[in-house]
């Protein structure tokens, strides 16, 4: 597993390693912004996982998830917050999301 020091080092990496498409949680599903195309979380699974907690300011914590689809089309990331500035929604729609240990 990688180890990165902040959300855009981990975000740069993890785009030169395949991850290139940029997703966003809509309601009950997951978008892509780079195609439009919406599918439903039972169509990727988290292979990464990076949390990263803010020392000085607590709206700095995020968790940045690597997504891949279960067809291999579609690889790229999703930030979402977490502590006491989560969105309910996007941590009910992560939960959905299933995980895959690469490993």
């Amino acid at each position: 597993m990688y180890s990165y020091d902040t959300v855009v080092e981990a975000l740069a990496d993890l785009n030169k390693r395949g991850f290139t498409h940029n997703f966003n949680i809509e309601f009950d599903q997951i978008k892509c912004l780079d195609t439009g195309i919406c599918l439903l979380p039972s169509a990727f699974s988290i292979t990464e996982t990076y949390r990263f907690e803010g020392d000085t300011n607590p709206a700095d914590e995020d968790v940045v998830y690597a997504l891949t689809s279960h067809d291999g089309n579609y690889k790229g990331v999703i930030t979402s917050a977490y502590g006491m500035y989560a969105d309910a929604v996007n941590t009910a729609m992560i939960k959905k999301l299933s995980f895959i240990d690469p490993a």
